[in-house]
């Protein structure tokens, strides 16, 4: 009887450099800003045969009341300069950025990702995503220019625009032909868009590059968000790591595929995902319970709920009930932070019963509501987990975040990765050179227009 090809694993490591995920005070924690730390995680990733390695990007420190929350990990280095010189101590690693496409222009970006993939031949990726609040907007002088209902409308036109810049340039437009005395054919690079949101004309300096495009990565959840990735996107980063949720997200953006002329395989669904390891079950738990209770310190529970209560609760015991008033409906202590802006008044009813029905503590529910590790156990149990969320269609594969920088992979690339490996869904070795093809995702068709023709998409 014939046998179903099982599906592969697509696996991608991100520095944990944002948010309360990173255990900073841990001894074994380094810098997250010196070119080492990024090596040594990049490498070990390439080493477990990931298919890329991804850095996020914060436009802006978050502030607590005024102040820097330095409850975060802050002073990120910019993305793509990081990612151009991790492509020369690497052979075949995807490297993906975060890149704004509200506080961006096409032109600039369009130039660092093709110099990306030409750098790296052919493995950079682009995560696109938007901003919607002028305190962000601050730091370009672009406060409140853009309303959110504009925001994907903006993005759609500014990936759009990158491709035209990209497909601006042929193949053959860089013949350097000594016996016909020509180095670049006359037409090459001249783009003219006139849109919406953005009216340009001129020359694109820099050649298409091995993969055409690079690999386009989507995070959004809202409903425009799934649509854009559908129509768009290579990848789609999801936060759904619980089987149930993550399978109906996975169908219904998956459904979506079709509307677009695209078959499933042509985008993968990588939910973002935390892993624990020990030699036994009991052992990882018990790790785990210490590492989450690292991260959600008492302060940070403290911030987080005056993040959705808009009070000072800095009198409350973090190790007591939950607040006994109501949230302030029209104040913001968290500003620079998307998960806390909308939906206060319910996050807290929700965080209230779910505190009285468990008998949680403040801290207690923070890290409850957070969701701590999302695979623990012994390197047999975790390969096994990761192996089913994707056979039944949870997800194509993972975004791991360790909580350690930088030797936070280790354990899973050498104790988890052999056993995956050794159930045939993922790679022993890489087949390709290019992030598509790790991915498994075919390079977009050319789409270079004629010299002169304007695209109109008012």
């Amino acid at each position: 009887m014939p046998t179903t090809r099982r599906k592969q694993v697509h696996l991608a490591a991100q520095l944990p450099g944002i948010h309360n995920v990173t255990a900073w005070s841990d001894p074994r924690s380094e810098s997250q800003i010196a070119i080492g730390s990024f090596i040594r995680l990049a490498q070990t990733a390439e080493r477990g045969k990931f298919d890329f390695f991804f850095l996020a990007e914060g436009l802006r420190l978050r502030e607590h009341k005024g102040r820097i929350y330095d409850l975060d990990v802050v002073g990120r280095p910019e993305n793509l300069t990081v990612l151009s010189a991790l492509s020369a101590v690497t052979t075949h690693l995807g490297l993906a950025a975060t890149v704004n496409a509200t506080f961006n222009e096409p032109y600039e970006v369009a130039r660092r990702l093709a110099t990306l993939d030409h750098l790296s031949g052919g493995r950079s990726a682009w995560n696109v995503v938007t901003s919607y609040d002028a305190f962000t907007g601050e730091n370009f002088r672009r406060g409140g220019f853009l309303d959110e209902a504009d925001r994907y409308t903006r993005a759609a036109e500014f990936l759009g625009l990158t491709r035209e810049l990209w497909d601006s340039w042929a193949s053959g437009d860089l013949p350097a032909d000594a016996e016909r005395d020509e180095f670049v054919r006359p037409g090459a690079g001249h783009f003219a868009h006139r849109g919406r949101h953005f009216d340009v004309s001129g020359r694109f300096t820099t050649p298409r590059g091995p993969q055409g495009h690079p690999v386009i990565i989507q995070s959004g959840e809202s409903d425009a968000g799934r649509e854009f990735a559908a129509s768009d996107a290579d990848v789609i980063f999801s936060k759904y790591n619980q089987l149930d949720v993550a399978r109906a997200f996975y169908r219904d953006v998956k459904r979506r595929l079709a509307t677009y002329g695209r078959t499933p395989d042509m985008l993968k669904i990588m939910p973002t995902a935390s892993v624990v390891v020990a030699d036994t079950d009991e052992e990882a738990a018990a790790y785990a319970a210490e590492i989450t209770r690292a991260l959600v310190s008492p302060q940070t529970a403290i911030a987080h709920l005056e993040a959705v209560w808009g009070r000072d609760l800095s009198g409350y015991d973090p190790d007591g009930p939950l607040p006994d008033v109501e949230p302030a409906a029209d104040a913001h202590f968290l500003k620079g932070h998307s998960v806390f802006r909308k939906g206060r008044g319910e996050t807290a009813r929700q965080w209230r019963k779910l505190a009285e029905e468990r008998n949680l503590s403040m801290r207690e529910l923070v890290i409850e509501v957070n969701g701590g590790q999302t695979f623990i156990g012994s390197p047999r149990t975790v390969a096994d987990a990761i192996d089913h969320f994707v056979q039944t269609d949870g997800a194509d594969g993972f975004v791991l975040v360790p909580h350690l920088t930088p030797g936070g992979l280790d354990d899973l690339v050498d104790r988890v990765v052999p056993l995956l490996q050794e159930k045939g869904v993922f790679r022993k070795e890489y087949t390709g050179k290019l992030l598509r093809d790790h991915l498994g995702v075919r390079a977009p068709e050319y789409t270079a227009r004629p010299v002169g023709d304007e695209k109109e998409t008012r």
